[in-house]
């Protein structure tokens, strides 16, 4: 059949014909075309389905959806193997240059990702008791995001150079940082249900003193002693019992949880155990609220990076979910 075309009235000779507009999407999924390249590559479905750990059934079905979406047959099938055809081969040649160029920046993007470690330091009591039960939680949805955790009840080391963030306690003045409250200071006795149940005078206010008290003697200013807790309810501590002592204050949490006493517990520091029923409050409404609180701090002149950003906003989110103490 031959295709004449009229003269033109112009006098200008013949109008070629004019090729028909592509409709519809002109790019294939990326799935298809990489079972087509695994395919090529290995002249055979068999061995694709072992590259891209498929099965050889879904490289057939891709290729074969790749062939219908450019209406042209890519390959020739033999019995065991496959061969390209002249249009596959035109096909693999731009294919196989666009995806490695792909691969190659992913690569540099995704090294790049990784290098970027989000550093953070905090205390002994909040990397332990209040992060580290979040930690999962974050690792599952940002899997590529790699945080060093710096615990250390030394204020100089967490304030070091080398942090990214910082957590700390005090009233938001921290001179060349930038402070935002993660949570305030309330301070409450708690411990184990069994504890409870063996002492149920633990419920009564004004018999605590009596009772096996958990102290902290860490020299660090976070902590406040049982005497200046029962001061500030107005409980007289003339019958106060000798307290059992811990240098760190996880230490003196986990000594509650073990039903060895009743020791101070700051709220949201305790919540993951209260929650868990780890720890009661036999108290209930007894409490003191200081006007320190916990803070995220960063350099404000340091340039942020986009894993930094992501961190600092994952703590200030579960800022914002947190439990509201009066």
């Amino acid at each position: 059949m031959f295709l004449i075309a009229p003269s033109s009235s112009s006098g200008k000779g013949p109008q070629m014909p004019k090729k028909a507009p592509v409709t519809g999407k002109v790019l294939p999924p990326l799935d298809y075309l990489l079972a087509f390249e695994a395919a090529a590559k290995a002249q055979s479905f068999a061995q694709a389905s072992k590259v891209l750990n498929i099965s050889e059934t879904a490289i057939s079905r891709k290729v074969r959806l790749l062939e219908q979406h450019y209406d042209v047959p890519l390959f020739v099938r033999g019995h065991r193997s496959v061969s390209l055809t002249q249009q596959g081969a035109i096909l693999l040649a731009t294919v196989e240059k666009s995806l490695d160029l792909m691969r190659d920046v992913s690569r540099d993007m995704l090294a790049k990702h990784q290098a970027n470690t989000v550093s953070i330091s905090a205390t002994n009591s909040v990397a332990s008791l209040w992060l580290m039960p979040q930690l999962r939680k974050f690792n599952k949805s940002n899997g590529r995001i790699r945080i060093s955790l710096v615990s250390s009840d030394s204020d100089a080391e967490c304030l070091s150079d080398s942090m990214d963030l910082t957590i700390l306690r005090g009233d938001g003045d921290w001179p060349g940082y930038e402070a935002k409250l993660l949570f305030g200071e309330t301070v409450f006795p708690v411990c184990s249900p069994e504890y409870l149940k063996s002492n149920p005078n633990a419920a009564d206010l004004s018999a605590l003193p009596e009772l096996d008290l958990i102290e902290v003697t860490s020299g660090h200013a976070e902590w406040m002693t049982w005497r200046a807790w029962f001061s500030g309810n107005g409980v007289s501590t003339s019958s106060m019992e000798q307290a059992v002592a811990f240098n760190t204050y996880p230490l003196s949490v986990q000594a509650a949880v073990d039903g060895l006493g009743i020791a101070l517990g700051w709220a949201h520091l305790v919540d993951p155990l209260l929650e868990s029923g780890a720890l009661v409050r036999p108290v209930q409404g007894a409490s003191v609220r200081t006007e320190s609180g916990y803070y995220l701090l960063k350099r404000p002149f340091n340039s942020a990076f986009p894993e930094q950003l992501i961190v600092e906003d994952w703590l200030l989110g579960l800022s914002e979910g947190r439990k509201r103490y009066a």
